[in-house]
């Protein structure tokens, strides 16, 4: 863990891997529930950072945080967030060519992982999600598509995201939902918050059952690693 001070009244904490900013993310969440931490004004994770912003003293802070150990994220924690999807994305047979398996599989693989919300990026409500076994990571499309449907379910590299809004977009389509990601009527406005759970369900189909992910690993994405970001 390294901190460092950005500006007069922020400070940026540099971990290891997604799976430690994730832990540490949520522990500072915790310590300020709890009034625990200094009066922060936002604390925002990325992939392997977490940058804690309008503090009185960050110098003070980074000296308390170093060292600290943090315990590590149980794959319990977090609210869990439903998405029906269906399986019809133009990507579909990218995907499944890439995985060495039938196209109707792609969708009780990708189903059966369990993901959690590392971060917020490129557009409001979007979501980075990690959960996806690292033998299904896939590359960017080698040419973007000038406009990406709302509601659709694409894979980059480490990441599962779904577009909350029409957009150009590189990711591979899979599928699409009607679930509303941004709603500026809504309190909160984004449906994914880093740190909560999501599972995706066949439309139509039931809920999977609790249990270990696609590749084996637990739901904090143990085996997730670095991946594609933008979109």
């Amino acid at each position: 863990m390294r901190a460092l001070p950005v500006g007069l009244d922020a400070l940026l904490i540099e971990l290891d891997s997604p799976q430690e900013t994730a832990a540490l993310h949520a522990e500072l969440l915790r310590l300020r529930a709890a009034s625990r931490l200094p009066p922060v004004r936002e604390i925002v994770p990325a992939a392997r950072t977490v940058l804690l912003d309008g503090l009185d003293d960050p110098r003070g802070l980074a000296r308390e945080l170093v060292g600290r150990r943090v315990p590590p994220l149980p794959p319990t924690a977090g609210e869990v967030i439903t998405i029906p999807v269906r399986y019809d994305g133009e990507d579909l047979s990218t995907v499944a060519a890439l995985w060495g398996v039938r196209e109707e599989e792609v969708a009780h693989i990708h189903s059966a992982a369990h993901y959690r919300v590392a971060f917020g990026g490129f557009a409001p409500g979007f979501g980075y999600l990690t959960g996806l076994g690292e033998q299904y990571h896939v590359p960017r499309r080698a040419v973007p598509r000038t406009a990406v449907p709302a509601g659709s379910i694409a894979l980059a590299g480490a990441y599962t995201g779904i577009y909350p809004r029409s957009s150009p977009g590189g990711w591979q389509l899979i599928g699409s939902t009607d679930a509303v990601l941004w709603d500026p009527g809504r309190e909160p406005a984004a449906l994914f918050a880093p740190g909560a759970r999501v599972r995706f369900v066949i439309a139509g189909g039931r809920e999977p059952a609790d249990g270990s992910d696609a590749d084996g690993s637990d739901a904090d994405g143990s085996a997730d690693t670095e991946g594609a970001a933008g979109r």
